[in-house]
């Protein structure tokens, strides 16, 4: 492990795997850290320089005192200037999903492919209002628990003991990045999901384990026209775990 200095001045972890041409970027879902993509890292490694980063206040990262996309983007790009050699390929799964498109908006990358994170955010929304009492307080743990359990049902046993294992799920941290969800209206996170990804200009895929139907994809190429929609479906929300030789051909396919 090693770690960079953000531009706030909080210390973000990272690992570098790999000799490749090509730099990845990796970046994990909410409450889970890096070491999620272990499975992955051998296959990958044997085709790219791999940078995972572990996200503020997830895996062995400082926590921050604010969790919005900018400043998670803004903490990932850190990483890429200290370690990065050239232009990386961006791919994240779950939040990871949207901080590596927002980092795509902001950055030049190769290509950007964001694993089973919707970024319309109204139904989303409608989901957390019904838990935000028990995210709030003392059931957060059993909420965020129960949450995730029912994610990773299509996986195998010893992949769902895993991804268990290394979750970590600190309130601070969750309530910080889902606070726009909870705070603003349907109308004013799709005004703010627009502005962050305005000028993405690199080959972007979204890879969904379920079908979202076609009028997501309608209003997905709206915000990023380029982007190309693809489902594997019953792979549920970690459709790259479910498949891994599937999913590390899809990334090298965007080399």
């Amino acid at each position: 492990m090693a770690a960079v200095s953000a531009p706030a001045g909080n210390r973000v972890a990272y690992e570098v795997v790999g000799d490749g041409e090509v730099d990845l970027l990796l970046v994990h879902g909410i409450t889970e850290s890096r070491r999620s993509w272990d499975p992955l890292l051998e296959a990958l490694s044997d085709e790219f320089r791999v940078i995972s980063v572990d996200l503020p206040g997830h895996g062995e990262s400082d926590p921050v005192d604010g969790y919005g996309l900018d400043r998670l983007a803004a903490d990932v790009g850190a990483v890429v200037a200290e370690v990065g050699r050239v232009t990386p390929l961006a791919v994240g799964h779950s939040l990871g999903g949207f901080v590596v498109s927002v980092y795509a908006a902001q950055h030049a990358v190769r290509g950007a492919l964001n694993v089973d994170q919707p970024l319309a955010l109204a139904a989303f929304k409608d989901e957390l209002g019904a838990v935000e009492p028990m995210l709030r307080g003392d059931p957060f743990g059993a909420v965020i628990g129960g949450m995730f359990d029912g994610f990773m049902a299509p996986l195998p046993d010893a992949e769902k003991a895993r991804l268990s294992g290394l979750r970590d799920a600190s309130q601070e941290a969750v309530l910080g990045i889902w606070d726009p969800v909870f705070t603003r209206s349907a109308a004013e996170l799709d005004t703010m999901v627009r502005q962050m990804l305005t000028g993405i200009e690199a080959p972007y895929v979204a890879l969904h384990g379920t079908d979202l139907g076609p009028e997501y994809v309608t209003w997905m190429q709206s915000v990023i026209p380029q982007a190309e929609y693809e489902v594997w479906p019953d792979s549920g929300h970690y459709p790259h775990l479910l498949n891994p030789a599937r999913f590390v051909d899809r990334v090298v396919a965007m080399r």
